[in-house]
């Protein structure tokens, strides 16, 4: 068995309420998430970063905006919808049953 693998897909599991979390904070642009998920030891490339922020566009959790850039072309700003600020307090709550649970779980 591959831990590197097991990992990954660990990660991958919380990347969405992660996503949804920076920007409960405020407006941010895709690379301003990349820089929050790396300061946070979660790498995300921008392949992986745009289909997810484009599935939770979709879904109706996000809404962006473009505002003009003074360096460089105009940037694409996410924010959360009212349904994507009700699905993260659900998240939320859902985070700290599993994080209880298996604390209770993995006690020695």
């Amino acid at each position: 068995m591959n831990i590197e693998n097991t990992k990954a897909q660990m990660r991958k599991g919380v990347l969405e309420f992660c996503i949804l979390s920076i920007l409960s904070k405020g407006d941010h642009y895709p690379s301003e998430i990349i820089g929050k998920l790396k300061d946070s030891k979660l790498i995300v490339v921008e392949g992986t970063l745009y289909p997810l922020l484009t599935r939770l566009k979709n879904d109706g959790l996000l809404s962006y905006r473009w505002e003009e850039s003074s360096s460089g072309p105009p940037r694409k700003y996410y924010k959360l919808t009212p349904l994507g600020e009700q699905f993260l307090k659900e998240l939320d709550m859902t985070w700290n049953e599993l994080a209880d649970a298996v604390a209770k779980a993995t006690k020695k």
